[in-house]
């Protein structure tokens, strides 16, 4: 593992290369959030449905590919993976802006562009956590996570406005082509990194198992292990909850509340900040409660914040939803940034990537559910009434999340053994 040592500083060039390009990546991805929908809204006059199921298309790889990804992962050298995958986006989306100018774009094409660019993420998404740790010793994770989910949040600050400005001043599709050059530029940062990667090496037994074999053992790790398993159901239940309000927004914003596309995009750059903040208390919190307390704190500060979505109106009812977005995104970012240094330190390396793609897959295999669900409930039983009705299920999960195992740590174990150890502890009379 490369890296100093150090109390909380990321230092080194490599990890400044890919900080650099998973910015400007994470930039294309915030216009892209808000473009897509605009493309299927206002230049093929989709359907709620139709929006919706942008969302959900773009996250089922998830469900497919999840699961072996992380065993794949594990066998083969992270970074090349990730290069493959940002060529795979780039091509994938600059392919809409093309059709879009010889006019033939469709619907079908842009649901395969998200599909497509859906796959790419998963193998980057999970070659990115198990390679991060190669860039930064266990004592820079926890910043190097705050800088990366900083970088995240940033992005959906300026990415919605950015968008907004851009369908305004060229068309929908001018999105998706910034988009496309944002994966080109972090391929080129990623190839410029210098830092040797250990080789995979598993033992000559382990490379001989059945790739279902494999994806066996990082589910049992994770299903096993009760802090987990609690953090992957809720993180499954709350994402339905989000994704179905956060997939039809822009649906809602433009056709229920009425504001036009500069509003929405100003609205929702406006909600972005609350992710900037949710990085700014993140150690702080962590520091001062406990990680694991720090968690609970979080989650469930953001609930009573969903409760604004549905309030939102016209004019000064534009509040309500800026408000609603920088609380949710203030508690959710802020316990992101907890629970994925405490992965990354808790789970055996040779582990890391089929855990971490055993709790993406859940995690994001939610995110299909939720924006298929949230098109579908907006169609049959109105947008503003979906959205009540996410709200009451985000509610419901944090409750879960009071009532589980979690609620009794101040903060999470550095290792399994030394969680088995705590509970071998407290055992002995």
């Amino acid at each position: 593992m490369s890296g100093t040592a150090g109390h909380g500083t990321v230092k080194g060039r490599d990890f400044r290369l890919f900080w650099f390009g998973e910015t400007v990546s994470l930039l294309g991805n915030g216009i892209a959030v808000v473009a897509l929908p605009f493309v299927a809204v206002l230049t093929l006059h989709a359907g709620t449905f139709v929006v919706g199921l942008l969302t959900s298309v773009a996250y089922l790889p998830w469900l497919l590919l999840g699961l072996p990804a992380g065993a794949w992962v594990d066998r083969l050298p992270r970074r090349p993976v990730m290069l493959v995958s940002d060529a795979v986006s780039f091509v994938a989306f600059v392919s809409v802006p093309i059709a879009a100018c010889a006019h033939v774009l469709t619907i079908p094409h842009l649901l395969a562009a998200a599909f497509i660019c859906g796959c790419a993420s998963v193998f980057f998404t999970t070659a990115q956590r198990a390679y991060l740790p190669t860039l930064l010793s266990d004592a820079e994770l926890l910043s190097g996570n705050a800088r990366l989910q900083g970088s995240e949040s940033t992005a959906e600050v300026i990415g919605p406005g950015l968008a907004g400005m851009l369908v305004q001043a060229f068309g929908a599709v001018a999105g998706l082509l910034a988009n496309a050059l944002s994966f080109l530029v972090s391929w080129i940062s990623l190839r410029a990194i210098r830092v040797t990667e250990p080789p995979p090496s598993p033992p000559p037994e382990v490379r001989r198992r059945r790739l279902r074999t494999e994806v066996r053992d990082g589910l049992r790790f994770l299903f096993r292990d009760r802090i987990l398993r609690t953090l992957a159901v809720f993180s499954a239940v709350s994402n339905i909850a989000l994704t179905g309000m956060s997939s039809i927004e822009v649906a809602f914003l433009v056709r229920t509340v009425g504001a036009g596309e500069a509003v929405v995009g100003a609205v929702l750059t406006l909600c972005g900040l609350g992710g900037v903040l949710g990085v700014l208390v993140s150690h702080q919190v962590s520091r001062r409660y406990g990680s694991a307390r720090a968690v609970v704190i979080c989650l469930c500060g953001a609930a009573p914040f969903t409760l604004l979505f549905p309030l939102t109106g016209p004019g000064a009812g534009l509040a309500f939803f800026v408000v609603g977005g920088v609380g949710v995104g203030a508690g959710v970012v802020a316990a992101n940034i907890i629970t994925d240094t405490f992965r990354q330190r808790y789970c055996p390396p040779d582990l890391i990537g089929r855990v971490s793609a055993s709790a993406a897959v859940i995690s994001f295999g939610a995110i299909a559910v939720g924006g298929l669900l949230g098109g579908v409930l907006g169609e049959l039983s109105g947008v503003r009434e979906t959205m009540w009705m996410m709200t009451g299920m985000y509610t419901l999960a944090t409750v879960a999340l009071v009532c589980s195992p979690i609620r009794k740590l101040r903060d999470f174990p550095e290792s399994d053994e030394s969680l088995r150890a705590a509970e071998a502890e407290k055992a002995v009379p």
